[in-house]
C-alpha cells in the first residue's frame, strides 16, 4: 500500500465532503441525542442537512448514561423513537423503558450518516452568521484543537437556511446571538435563562415545549431549549430529548417550506 496514496484518497474525500456543505438547508451544532435526531429525520426527508461537533466522539452525554452506567431510560414516547431505529429496550416498569447506552449512540450515528446527513467532529463553532435581514443564516467554523489551543488561525464560514442549536446545557449558539451580537431571543426575557434544578417529569415535558425557533433562522433544541428557557433538567432520561430532536426537524422543514 502506498501511504501518499491513502492520504490523497482521505484528503480528496474529506475536502469533497467539507465543500458539499458550504451552503446546506439545515445546520447542526452539537452531534447529542437531540441533534442526531433532527438530523435524522431531516435527511431522511431529503433535507440537505450537517452536523457539527466539537468532540472527538459522538453521542453526547448519552454514553456515560446516569453516573457511567451505560443504560438510558426513555418513557412510552422515547420508546416509539428507539424502536424506529431499532434500538432494543426492555421494559423496568410501566412507562419506563430501559436501553444501552452504547447502542443507542452507535446506532444513532449509523442511522444519521446512512440516511444522507453530514457529521463533522472536531468542528468549533466560533460565531454566528446575521445579515441585514436580521437572522441567523449560517456559521462560523473552526477546528476544535485551534480553540483549545488558543490560537490565532482565522476561521471559516458556511451559509444555512436554519440553524438548529443543540449544544446541551450550554446553549451556546444562542448564548452567542444574545452575548456577543446583543439580540433578544424569544424567551420572557429575551436572553438563555438557565436550567432549573432537575425534575424529569417537568423537564421531559417541557423540552419538546420550549423546542421553538428562538430567534429568526435558529431553531433551540435538546437540553439546550431548557437552557434558553429556564426549565429544570432531567438527568439520565433521554426520551424527551429524543422527541426534541424530531420536533425541532418537523419545524425546520415547516420554516423552509419543505
Amino acid at each position: 500500500m502506498d501511504e501518499v496514496i491513502i492520504s490523497k484518497a482521505i484528503i480528496d474525500s474529506y475536502t469533497k465532503d467539507l465543500h458539499d456543505v458550504m451552503e446546506i438547508q439545515v445546520a447542526i451544532a452539537g452531534a447529542g441525542p437531540a441533534g442526531m435526531c433532527a438530523a435524522y429525520y431531516l435527511a431522511r426527508n431529503k433535507v440537505k442537512t450537517a452536523i457539527f461537533e466539537r468532540t472527538l466522539s459522538i453521542g453526547g452525554g448519552i454514553w456515560g448514561g446516569g453516573m457511567m452506567f451505560n443504560k438510558i431510560v426513555v418513557q412510552d414516547e422515547g420508546k416509539e423513537i428507539l424502536d424506529e431505529f431499532g434500538i432494543d429496550s426492555n421494559q423496568y416498569q410501566e412507562g419506563y423503558y430501559v436501553a444501552s447506552a452504547v447502542e443507542l449512540a452507535s446506532t444513532m450515528c449509523s442511522k444519521v450518516v446512512k440516511s444522507g446527513a453530514k457529521i463533522f467532529n472536531l468542528f468549533d463553532i466560533e460565531d454566528v452568521v446575521i445579515r441585514g435581514d436580521n437572522r441567523v443564516s449560517g456559521l462560523v467554523l473552526n477546528w476544535s484543537p485551534v480553540t483549545s489551543g488558543h490560537l490565532h488561525v482565522d476561521p471559516l464560514t458556511i451559509r444555512a437556511g436554519m440553524v438548529i442549536d443543540a449544544t446541551g446545557h450550554s446553549c451556546e449558539i444562542c448564548q452567542m446571538v444574545t452575548k456577543e451580537m446583543g439580540e433578544t431571543l424569544r424567551t420572557p426575557t429575551g436572553k438563555t435563562m438557565g436550567e432549573k434544578a432537575m425534575w424529569a417529569e417537568a423537564a421531559e415535558k417541557c423540552v419538546v415545549e420550549n423546542t421553538k425557533e428562538v430567534f429568526p433562522g435558529l431553531i433551540v433544541a435538546g437540553m439546550a431549549a431548557n437552557a434558553a428557557f429556564g426549565s429544570p433538567r432531567m438527568g439520565p432520561i433521554f426520551g424527551g430529548m429524543l422527541a426534541s430532536g424530531k420536533r425541532a426537524a418537523q419545524l425546520a422543514m415547516e420554516l423552509l417550506n419543505i
